[in-house]
């Protein structure tokens, strides 16, 4: 995977847990093994079926926690080992 540049990015999902759930919709909170997201930031994540049918799942919030972990927040739920392209709003 690769970084580029303009807030666009590659990665692999390395984590993901339900963060919450609410009148049976949940949150996600979803680890990359690298990404451009800061807290505050907005945008989506982009992954690609073997179909070629593109899943986009926007970011709807991020943050960092004790341990330096970056957590991106979504409400579509990918797998560990699903590549994704980032796209950054700030």
């Amino acid at each position: 995977m690769t970084m580029a540049k303009d807030g666009v990015f590659e990665a692999e999902v390395t984590e993901i847990h339900e963060a919450s759930r609410e009148g049976g919709v949940s949150l996600w909170q979803i680890g990359l093994d690298r990404t451009e997201f800061r807290a505050g930031d907005g945008g989506r994540l982009v992954a690609t079926a073997r179909s070629g049918a593109e899943l986009e799942v926007p970011v709807l919030a991020v943050e960092t926690d004790a341990a330096g972990a970056v957590w991106h927040f979504v409400r579509k739920p990918l797998l560990a080992g699903t590549k994704v392209r980032g796209e950054v709003v700030r």
